[in-house]
């Protein structure tokens, strides 16, 4: 390459990171700058423990919007992260070639629906459903949870299937050398060969779930107090903030920017622990 062009390719590669890094900067200081004041006046500790959200009578407990929310995301991940990747190891090892295209298409089409058609689809179908079955519990965690299972399932798919497809083949190989079965040589071989892969795509899928807003507030019950079971209702950090920065002021308004700091404090805790564990892992 002639060096001019490198050295336009490297100032353009350069920008391209500063850019990304000013954006998260400016989002760190907008969140800080604005809830910073709602947390030296509420208290921190009261503001991450009260279990009473009513701005209109100056309580400001977020406790059961951060309950509601681990309660909507790890029944996403239990429901959703082991179909997606048994999903993506038949895609990779077992489908026969000539259904491979038409079914990753499916996946791509699946990531490509907006959210707030799965949340209408739920909300008229399987609500519904759940309510005759389940005797008026139709719309809660159980719900909230299968949404968002379906929803994260195209990408823990593609990313899962990108990790198995980079898996060196002298692994597959080795296995079936040692006279194990194409079965085994996948699961025992190919897929903790992946693991790091497989672990990123199920962060990416805990990032959707967490960060997703219309279409659980559509089915949550939007109830603000502790979930009692998988069938009560729950409110989101993210449902709480959409749900009422439309009409909030003054230090409600700064209550849920706090809410949004805490759900941005949340998301960057998993990421650095998941960064953490993938280092341990290194040999």
């Amino acid at each position: 390459m002639h060096p001019d062009k490198e050295l336009a390719a490297r100032l353009g590669f350069l920008l391209c990171a500063c850019l990304s890094v000013a954006a998260l900067a400016l989002i760190c200081f907008f969140l800080l700058s604005g809830a910073l004041p709602a947390i030296r006046e509420i208290g921190l500790i009261p503001f991450l423990t009260d279990t009473v959200w009513r701005p209109s009578q100056g309580l400001y407990g977020i406790l059961p919007m951060i309950l509601g929310s681990l309660c909507v995301t790890a029944g996403a991940l239990v429901l959703g992260v082991p179909v997606a990747i048994l999903t993506a190891v038949y895609l990779t090892r077992f489908c026969p070639r000539r259904l491979r295209r038409p079914l990753r298409w499916a996946v791509d089409l699946l990531a490509g629906i907006p959210s707030i058609v799965f949340g209408f689809f739920f909300l008229a179908e399987v609500v519904p459903r759940l309510q005759r079955l389940l005797a008026g519990g139709g719309k809660g965690i159980l719900t909230s949870s299968l949404l968002l299972a379906v929803m994260i399932l195209p990408t823990v798919i593609t990313v899962a299937a990108s990790a198995l497809d980079a898996v060196d083949g002298s692994c597959y190989e080795s296995a079936l050398a040692l006279g194990a079965t194409h079965e085994r040589s996948v699961f025992a071989a190919v897929v903790p060969a992946a693991r790091s892969g497989l672990l990123a795509a199920s962060v990416l899928g805990m990032g959707r779930a967490v960060g997703e807003t219309m279409a659980v507030t559509m089915v949550a019950g939007n109830q603000a107090m502790i979930p009692s079971g998988f069938l009560s209702g729950v409110r989101t950090l993210t449902a709480n903030i959409v749900m009422e920065m439309g009409y909030a002021a003054g230090l409600h308004r700064q209550a849920l920017i706090a809410t949004g700091l805490v759900l941005f404090c949340f998301i960057l805790a998993i990421n650095l622990a998941v960064a953490a564990l993938r280092r341990r892992r290194r040999p």
